[in-house]
């Protein structure tokens, strides 16, 4: 399986339930699922992390497809594109490449990420139990937390509690790369 929406369909199929079950215990549309599933559609993370937890995983489990040993070691070179959020439905937005593709038994979710510049416009806020750790690697981020608004430039870092609306992007229309680690409690 290649695809994250390929992975998320065996495991809903694993557990006999229909897209409209999983619509229902997500609160997410059945066309929505029908997206992800088959056009590998993702507007953000955060209905990713509703059906990892409707279907008893962890987010990561949908972008592993092997087992690796301590310590995992990753090299710039090697970081592969393994998800891209669209928020427009049309142009790509974030591409989140994983660092923990692999460590099967982690408790975070490290990425690099690239902010492109369609991801100023979304400002779309969601939420999600857990915490963030990110760190602007290039370009400016913009990081509305609740009601506050913030912009962070090379080597700043922002440490937050994810249960309270957020939203992350460029600062402007030039593309910005960070480091982000997502904790997500089981």
């Amino acid at each position: 399986m290649n695809s994250i929406g390929e992975r998320i369909r065996s495991y809903r199929k694993k557990q006999n339930l229909s897209i409209e079950e999983l619509a229902d215990r997500t609160n997410l549309t059945v066309d929505f699922i029908h997206a992800v599933e088959d056009n590998d559609m993702y507007p953000s993370l955060q209905p990713l992390v509703k059906l990892a937890r409707s279907l008893g995983v962890r987010l990561g489990t949908f972008l592993d497809d092997h087992v690796s040993n301590d310590p995992l070691i990753v090299h710039p070179n090697e970081y592969e594109e393994e998800l891209t959020m669209h928020p427009d439905g049309k142009e790509p937005g974030v591409k989140f490449h994983s660092l923990g593709r692999g460590k099967t038994d982690r408790h975070m979710e490290p990425f690099f990420i690239e902010l492109l510049p369609e991801s100023c416009k979304d400002k779309h806020l969601s939420s999600h139990e857990g915490e963030e750790f990110i760190v602007v690697q290039s370009g400016q981020v913009r990081v509305i937390y609740g009601r506050e608004e913030s912009v962070l430039s090379p080597g700043d870092s922002i440490y937050f509690n994810s249960v309270v609306p957020h939203n992350v992007g460029c600062a402007g229309d030039v593309k910005a790369e960070i480091y982000a680690v997502l904790y997500f409690p089981e």
